[in-house]
């Protein structure tokens, strides 16, 4: 499970003396054990695989999304901070699916559901991402779903 390799992660990373390894590991433990008591379990229990990914992929938004604030003020040191955070999270989470490999279940989606029209692009993007499970980057099915359309 992904969230008992995540905590003997710190202990290899301790050995190894990886400081940054180490901190990142422990911020994501420490999002585990949050979720866990949001969800009402015992801090004391794992994550499913979904639910670890997810944490982590919260992670990565925040971190991308304090990039863009640093670079907006001009904190170069900062971004470099946050990337290197960021590669250090991204082994965690499963490779996303390209659009070449979205476009088939995209096209048979489309005919299942007999849509015809652009007005129903969004229920389609939806249905597909619900389908896919996190597996595809929701900015790549829209674009798919568009050329659909086009």
């Amino acid at each position: 499970m992904l969230h008992e390799n995540i905590k003997g992660g710190i202990i290899e990373a301790t050995k190894a003396r990886d400081v940054a390894r180490v901190a990142i590991l422990r911020g994501l433990v420490a999002d585990f054990t949050n979720e866990l008591v949001a969800k009402r379990r015992l801090p004391t229990e794992f994550l499913s695989d979904e639910e670890a990914i997810e944490v982590i992929k919260r992670a990565v938004k925040k971190r991308l999304d304090s990039v863009s604030q640093f670079k907006a003020g001009g904190r170069q040191d900062l971004v470099n901070v946050e990337e290197a955070e960021i590669a250090l999270l991204k082994p965690f989470l499963p490779r996303m699916m390209s659009q070449d490999e979205i476009r088939p279940i995209a096209e048979q989606k489309k005919a299942e559901m007999n849509f015809t029209d652009k007005t129903k692009s969004g229920m389609l993007v939806g249905a597909i991402l619900k389908e896919l499970k996190g597996k595809a980057n929701g900015i790549d099915v829209k674009a798919v779903v568009d050329g659909l359309f086009s």
